[in-house]
């Protein structure tokens, strides 16, 4: 199996059809133009850069154009991408740099300190900085495009398993792991999610999603590319501006819940007209009944979904006509997706039992890159192990329930903290909340919430303890409360726990 150029297919059958906005700056290519501008930066791989296939090249920049760019560019000549998370500290990024043996660098002028510092540290022996006005370096990316001949380059057949660019997971415990991401995940992401929203080339995602994450590449933009629709780039998501976006020109919207949420508390929200939108989903994070309940009396139907960088990242979407009556739950497995739920022996559960989300497909990674061991624990007899409880309904809906290891034992019983949090989202006074698992000499380990109140109102700890009562088993009730101005989380909106137990975590 193999696959084609997608951008010199496109620029052959649609050459005019607008493909890429970069909503910044407002530039706006055509799938001739993107494919034209790719063909040059691949040139000036090739010719002087001399960038051979399987050499990684690395780029620090936010969302733009340039991104899509040099991903379609490094696939005509063989060159493996690796986008840069530019929220991780300094060390961070030398790691990564290092260990995917980058040889060049890519980097937006606005980390021009950071990108000399990570230049001269790994001592890769080519960089550029990205933008029309970079030009004081001697390959400034417009320059270099610019200077290419602007023949077409156009990727030869490619084997599905080829590898075309590395994810570096956010690193929220231990070294940032490289997920290789081949041409096959990207392609089968592309059929998973295209077939599951009925994505046509009439439609116009909007991706503010962070593009050195899965999500931000592939929920929807190059989806979008595939069926030749056109794709916005918003710099970074911006409450005001996403809805801005969404009202005058997107039809189909993918984000995480902490932007539902954050756009939601939008005091101008009711101002947009959001009817052009046709499809809305979510995933990333479990996303709260209440939040999806407020949205539907807008009339917006959100359908939430699941998957892993690991998986490309599609691997459930709830359908639209289910988004509400199962309120909680990511639908069912798509098209060439397989999926099992293990007890800890590894035998398939009954119906609401719960156990370990395994997962198999050709949208599957082959593996972490320079990390073998990791691998084979991870992925057994072409199983993926998430790391996920989850359980199934009778109807076959799944139903995602907490990370494992999130999961705390309170005298003897488990305690998933997204079920805790749910009903707590139930509270209209609370905008934010976490609930992790804290040492206790009676219990072992007991709740403890971490709570955003929203402006205006005031709660305390014993309403918070009260509210639970009655609606979750004792044992799952938070023991104690503590109130924070915000939650940390990572680029993709999901709560790093890790750093609330650092913080919060002694009894």
């Amino acid at each position: 199996m193999f696959t084609l150029d997608w951008l010199a297919k496109r620029a052959e059958l649609t050459p005019n059809k607008l493909a890429l906005v970069d909503a910044a700056t407002g530039r706006q290519f055509t799938y001739a133009q993107f494919h034209e501008r790719a063909s040059r930066f691949a040139e000036f791989l090739r010719d002087e850069w001399q960038v051979g296939a399987g050499e990684r090249v690395a780029i620090l920049a936010p969302n733009c154009a340039e991104i899509f760019e040099t991903l379609y560019g490094c696939a005509k000549v063989g060159a493996i991408l690796v986008p840069l998370n530019w929220r991780l500290a300094l060390p961070e990024l030398e790691f990564i740099m290092r260990d995917a043996a980058s040889c060049a660098l890519i980097y937006d002028l606005q980390f021009a300190e950071v990108a000399r510092v990570l230049i001269e540290r790994t001592g890769v022996k080519a960089q550029m900085a990205l933008g029309e006005d970079a030009l004081e370096g001697k390959w400034a990316y417009e320059r270099a495009l610019e200077q290419a001949s602007g023949t077409p380059v156009v990727m030869p057949p490619r084997p599905l398993s080829d590898v075309w660019h590395i994810l570096y997971t956010a690193g929220t415990t231990g070294r940032p792991k490289g997920v290789i991401q081949t041409f096959g995940m990207v392609f089968y992401n592309a059929v998973n999610i295209g077939m599951a929203i009925d994505l046509t080339s009439q439609d116009v995602s909007l991706n503010a999603l962070p593009t050195f994450h899965t999500g931000g590449l592939n929920l929807y933009t190059n989806p979008t590319f595939h069926v030749g629709g056109t794709a916005i780039i918003q710099r970074s998501f911006e409450p005001a501006e996403t809805l801005r976006l969404l009202s005058e020109k997107a039809t189909i919207f993918f984000g995480v819940p902490a932007m539902y949420l954050f756009m939601s508390q939008h005091p101008d929200f009711d101002q947009y007209d959001l009817s052009r939108v046709r499809s809305w989903a979510c995933g990333g994070a479990p996303m709260p009944v209440a939040l999806l309940e407020w949205y539907a009396q807008r009339g917006i139907i959100i359908q939430q979904g699941f998957g892993m960088t690991e998986t490309g990242p599609t691997v459930f979407l709830i359908d639209k006509e289910h988004a509400l009556s199962k309120a909680g739950s990511v639908g069912k497995p798509q098209m060439h997706v397989a999926v099992r739920i293990v007890d800890p022996e590894g035998r398939d559960v009954l119906p609401g039992e719960r156990g370990e989300l395994l997962i198999k497909g050709p949208g599957v990674t082959p593996g972490y890159w320079q990390l073998p061991d990791v691998t084979a624990e991870t992925i057994r007899e072409g199983w993926l192990h998430s790391g996920d409880v989850a359980y199934a309904d009778e109807d076959g809906y799944y139903y995602i329930v907490d990370r494992l290891k999130d999961m705390y034992i309170s005298g003897g019983e488990n305690v998933y903290p997204a079920e805790v949090e749910q009903v707590l989202f139930q509270m209209e006074q609370i905008a934010e909340v976490a609930v992790i698992g804290v040492p206790d000499p009676k219990w072992g380990e007991v709740g403890k919430a971490i709570v955003v109140v929203k402006p205006g109102y005031t709660l305390t700890e014993e309403e918070v303890i009260r509210f639970c009562e009655g609606k979750i088993a004792r044992y799952k009730i938070p023991k104690s409360v503590v109130f924070a101005d915000r939650l940390p989380r990572n680029p993709a909106g999901k709560v790093l726990k890790t750093e609330l137990r650092k913080q919060f975590g002694e009894g």
